[in-house]
């Protein structure tokens, strides 16, 4: 299948599916004209790198992941296995980060939603609530 079939089938923009090629994270046959065309088992691999790079890791990391989803030895699965780590420890700080993050912008709008709405009780006629946090 040529470039334009695998971005349409993976979701994948043309520009991507260079860029992978690039970084020797995908590869092509090239015809007589120089046209991209790939095979079958392509599809799934750009699946495989999108979900890599949805969960945030590198071009450089996937590309010293790739010899052991390639190729599997004892050598590459060990050091496979060291750099996933890194990677899910890297990835467990992010999240934790953006817990923190969400939940104090979740006490924010509790604060801003207690202001307005003490604001409307005000411009109701009925008495403000005590002490209403403000903005």
């Amino acid at each position: 299948m040529r470039i334009g079939e695998l971005a349409a089938r993976t979701d994948a923009s043309v520009r991507s599916l260079r860029y992978y090629e690039e970084q020797g994270l995908l590869h092509s046959r090239r015809s007589p004209s120089g046209q991209r065309h790939y095979t079958e088992a392509e599809v799934e691999r750009v699946r495989f790198l999108q979900r890599l790079y949805a969960a945030g890791l590198s071009s450089r990391t996937i590309a010293e992941l790739l010899p052991c989803v390639d190729a599997p030895s004892a050598g590459s699965s060990d050091a496979a296995l060291k750099r996933m780590a890194q990677e899910h420890e890297r990835l467990s700080a992010h999240i934790e980060e953006l817990v923190r993050t969400r939940d104090a912008l979740e006490s924010l709008m509790d604060t801003a939603r207690a202001y307005r709405d003490s604001f409307r009780a005000a411009a109701d006629g009925a008495a403000p609530a005590a002490a209403a946090p403000r903005c």
